[in-house]
């Protein structure tokens, strides 16, 4: 059975499952739409916030920035990992504890305001949609290559798969929805994992043959380290070596300490602690996620290695008609582009740019049978663009992987992405219908309103992703990294002296979350959008770059939301016993009742 068959199979399958739970999981009331009913075991909480929080950035993209960044991208590694137990750790319990539908609703309860609140909703629309647009074009991608559509076209299908089961199923049919998902997901990026570790290594692990010695065509010891081989590869080239860094100290510093204020603090992994019975079940459940997660996260360095040498090996100065079937795949999907600078007919890899900007194809086809591109070629010898997010999913393809291999790598692609859309959708929709309008705008409004407003957001909510989906700012993880940025410097401090500072009040909460979150999106947009050309270490404030910058935004929220609060009124003191109480496990018991 050919792969293209087999990519609907396996594909189909998976739908067709996603929708018979969402169906036998439709809801009829608020409570399990925004929490599943508060009813989730800790095991299935624990697959279902990892597929929540591994998305179509670390399924997708995480391997193919460590594959072309090497040693630079361990920060994505260190910041995401790092994060989450710092959320598990420090936050999850005492939130869950609180009783609350969302993050707007604890921060409007905790700064008793509904000032608050409102600027809470207004941070979980930023960082969603940011997050969201990345996913979705992670959707678009699988698509494009799989069913052989155009990328925007493939967002458009996914638009429809999430609207589906999120609209119809609410969290309780994301949350069982998401524990099929994270079975696919893993198992599709851990079969190609041990494939190719096996048939490079000779080992088993993939964690075990990142570090092992390579083996030749025959089978034999060649006694050369897989990152030898690799540093060795990537410098004739032109690169840096692999398993040195690029990034200054500092920069590496804040992006990390930005990933993971930023995991710690996002909207949509906070709420699955929403779903548990009990304070114990939420801790038991982060303790599950977080073996879920480490799963993947510590095979992810392996694969982009396994990658990285395949793909030179396979691609360098290759004639073009030899080249295998993949690779043509992908540049009929927009993914892969070649232009033959020095007329020699093989494609040659270097560092750098082959041309200007993204590829525009004309239409046309070279006398090589290529696709023929209208953009200007750049100075230096490299010929071929690869879109780093088609690494992970390219790979058992460049691996020369058995057919049901690659099938099941489209299938656990389109799992990661959609899981973690439909969780943003629903903290978008949560924050609109619960926060905005049963909170403040009509606290009158029927449950059965309610739910009908919170569907319709979901709806909207959906549209607007699709849109960032089809026209995103950068790689799929690196859109994500700038959501995690806002994150952490609108939420995490006001949500830390939420629970651990009872002297914070209203006023400092609301300067704290205004000032980090207008100043990390403004230093994002100048040099993403208005000033690109001056993205470069020499004009970043102390050198750190867009990525990095949500730390600095942190630090200002910290500081002025300190320097407020001594200046203005205490908190009520109901609201600082509250803040003492969470923080105690008596009375950790069932939810509270919404």
């Amino acid at each position: 059975m050919d792969i293209q068959l087999l990519t609907y199979l396996f594909v189909g399958g998976s739908f067709v499952l996603y929708i018979a739970i969402a169906i036998a999981s439709r809801v009829g009331s608020t409570k399990e739409f925004y929490v599943a009913g508060g009813g989730v075991s800790p095991i299935a909480n624990g697959a279902a916030t990892a597929a929540d929080w591994m998305s179509a950035a670390s399924f997708i993209s995480m391997a193919g920035i460590i594959a072309y960044s090497g040693y630079d991208a361990s920060v994505y590694l260190m910041g995401w990992t790092g994060g989450y137990v710092l959320l598990a750790m420090l936050l999850a319990p005492y939130l869950r504890k609180f009783g609350k539908f969302t993050v707007p609703d604890f921060i409007g309860d905790r700064y008793y305001s509904n000032v608050a609140r409102t600027v809470a909703v207004i941070c979980v629309i930023f960082v969603s949609f940011t997050y969201v647009a990345g996913q979705m074009r992670g959707t678009g991608i699988v698509f494009a290559r799989f069913l052989e559509v155009d990328v925007d076209i493939g967002v458009a299908i996914g638009m429809v798969i999430v609207f589906f089961y999120a609209v119809l199923g609410g969290m309780k049919g994301i949350t069982y929805t998401q524990v099929a998902q994270y079975c696919v997901l893993i198992f599709a990026f851990t079969v190609p994992a041990i494939f190719l570790s096996i048939m490079m290594t000779g080992h088993i692990l993939p964690q075990t043959g990142f570090g092992a010695t390579l083996l030749d065509a025959a089978g034999n010891d060649t006694g050369v380290f897989l990152l030898t081989r690799l540093d060795q590869l990537v410098t004739e080239l032109g690169f840096s070596a692999y398993t040195s860094g690029t990034k200054s100290t500092i920069d590496v510093f804040f992006i990390t300490a930005a990933l993971m204020c930023g995991t710690a603090g996002l909207p949509h992994v906070i709420v699955r602690f929403f779903t548990v019975p009990r304070v114990r079940d939420a801790r038991v459940s982060a303790g599950w996620a977080l073996f879920f997660i480490a799963i993947l996260y510590t095979s992810a360095p392996a694969v982009g290695a396994f990658a990285r040498v395949n793909l030179i090996d396979t691609v360098d100065n290759t004639a073009y008609e030899s080249l295998p079937q993949w690779f043509r795949n992908w540049e009929n999907s927009g993914l892969i582009a070649w232009t033959d600078k020095n007329a020699d007919g093989e494609v040659q890899m270097s560092a750098g740019d082959p041309f200007k900007g993204a590829p525009v194809y004309t239409g046309e086809r070279g006398s090589h049978g290529e696709r023929l591109l209208s953009n200007a070629p750049t100075d230096n010898p490299g010929e071929v663009y690869i879109d780093r997010d088609i690494i992970v999913l390219a790979n058992p393809e460049i691996g020369n992987l058995p057919a049901w291999v690659v099938a099941l790598v489209a299938a656990g692609g389109v799992a990661a992405a959609l899981s973690t859309a439909a969780g943003l959708l629903l903290v978008i929709s949560s924050a609109i219908s619960h926060d905005l309008l049963k909170k403040q705008l009509k606290p009158d409004i029927s449950e059965k309103g309610e739910l009908l407003a919170a569907r319709i957001a979901a709806a909207v909510a959906i549209v607007i992703a699709g849109y960032f989906g089809i026209n995103p700012p950068g790689f799929v993880a690196q859109v994500v990294a700038f959501a995690f940025g806002l994150a952490a410097s609108s939420f995490f401090p006001v949500i830390l002296m939420g629970i651990f500072y009872k002297r914070m009040n209203k006023e400092g909460a609301i300067a704290g979350m205004l000032v980090g979150l207008i100043f990390t999106f403004s230093y994002i947009v100048y040099f993403k959008f208005v000033a690109p050309e001056m993205n470069t270490p020499e004009h970043w404030w102390f050198g750190v770059s867009p990525e990095g910058i949500g730390t600095l935004g942190m630090i200002f929220n910290f500081v002025v939301s300190l320097v407020v609060c001594r200046f203005t009124a205490p908190p009520p003191a109901e609201i600082q016993q509250i803040v003492e109480e969470i923080r105690v496990p008596r009375g950790a018991g069932a939810a509270v009742d919404h």
